[in-house]
């Protein structure tokens, strides 16, 4: 009885597998780490990122209303800035009286922060505090429902930081001052909410 040859499926499976076992001797031998599985969220995580994202899109419904939505481009740099300024003073008005902790209370707090000491303690931690520290030191005193100082540079988030971060719509953005973590009204450029010493200090 001659041997059974393995058809063409089998073939293609086994030459499949080895080149699993090629990859991950390269991973090995150029000493990078094999990709993570992200844990899925519990219920209490996912009820959480759901309240901040309804107060977000109260935030968003309410802006709209009173300030409207984006300027149209226009040629004039003059009409251009005017169309701006309305947008933010209106912006202003529909967030009157907002403070300090409306979007980041205590819970969206401590999952935030959860989420950022994770990720600064995991395998990329290294490199995005090393992109924080390469960048433009930003230092100033926040307050909700102003503008953003014009002479504040604006330090971007790490994308390896933002994918642990709930997604924003596209008119909000999250940015970075001192330990500071910002949601920031990109048109307006209204500091929405603020949420103090998101990123934890280095230990000596």
């Amino acid at each position: 009885m001659q041997p059974r040859r393995p058809n063409k499926t089998g073939r293609v499976c086994l030459h499949c597998l080895r080149l699993v076992g090629i990859f991950v001797c390269l991973l090995m031998l150029t000493g990078q780490a094999l990709p993570q599985a992200t844990a899925s969220p519990s219920p209490a995580d996912k009820k959480t990122v759901e309240e901040f994202e309804a107060r977000v899109a109260r935030y968003l419904s309410e802006r709209r209303k009173e300030g409207g939505n984006a300027p149209k481009q226009s040629n004039s740099p003059e009409k251009l800035d005017q169309a701006e300024q309305s947008v933010t003073v209106k912006s202003q008005v529909s967030h009157a009286g907002a403070r300090q902790g409306a979007i980041f209370d205590r819970g969206v707090a401590e999952y935030f922060r959860k989420q950022i000491a994770t990720t600064l303690s995991g395998p990329d931690g290294s490199k995005i505090r090393a992109s924080l520290q390469s960048a433009e030191p930003v230092q100033g005193k926040l307050r909700v429902d102003e503008v953003y100082p014009e002479k504040m540079p604006l330090q971007s988030t790490p994308p390896t930081l933002l994918l642990r971060l709930p997604v924003l719509p596209k008119e909000l953005e999250y940015r970075i001052v001192g330990n500071n973590l910002v949601l920031l009204d990109i048109v307006p450029k209204l500091v929405v909410d603020y949420l103090p010493d998101a990123i934890p200090q280095t230990r000596n």
